[in-house]
């Protein structure tokens, strides 16, 4: 397969799943905050995860160690305040939603205050990806690890 056809393949992800499995039909207005940002655990995860194994080959415990950097809420919080001022109004808005969502549980290491920033991040992110946007989203998490200093660039 040539490499414009898998990119393609990468990008119908959620079409296939879709297609394949019966999703539910709900737009992704539909969802709660938390919802949004539970689906985009994964997503983002997964993001950071192919960007640390991109740097070469290496221990899977430095991987992790890298990888646990990027992606907890004091992280994110820190991304996420990066980028607001490059967000659309719909954009902000879900971010805001998912910012002001109240949670039954919080993070062990984090702050309250990074804790919900970091969830209006993800919900951010989680809109996106169900918006089939991930060309967005990628866009912003690129800004955001670049402008933090986050971006991974060795093991």
């Amino acid at each position: 397969m040539s490499e414009k056809r898998d990119r393609k393949d990468l990008n119908d992800f959620l079409e296939q799943m879709e297609e394949k499995f019966g999703i539910s039909g709900l737009a992704p207005e539909q969802y709660s905050s938390l919802g949004l940002a539970y689906i985009v655990d994964a997503v983002y995860d997964m993001m950071i995860r192919t960007l640390v194994l991109g740097l070469g080959n290496g221990r899977v415990r430095n991987f992790h160690k890298i990888t646990s950097s990027i992606v907890k809420a004091e992280a994110q919080a820190k991304l996420i305040q990066t980028i607001l001022a490059e967000l659309s109004e719909e954009e902000l808005a879900v971010y805001k939603r998912g910012r002001n969502t109240k949670s039954a549980t919080s993070a062990k290491n984090a702050s309250i205050v990074d804790y919900r920033t970091a969830t209006g991040l993800e919900a951010l992110l989680g809109y996106l990806y169900l918006k089939h946007r991930m060309d967005r989203a990628m866009e912003l998490v690129k800004t955001g690890l670049e402008e933090t200093g986050q971006m991974p660039k060795h093991l």
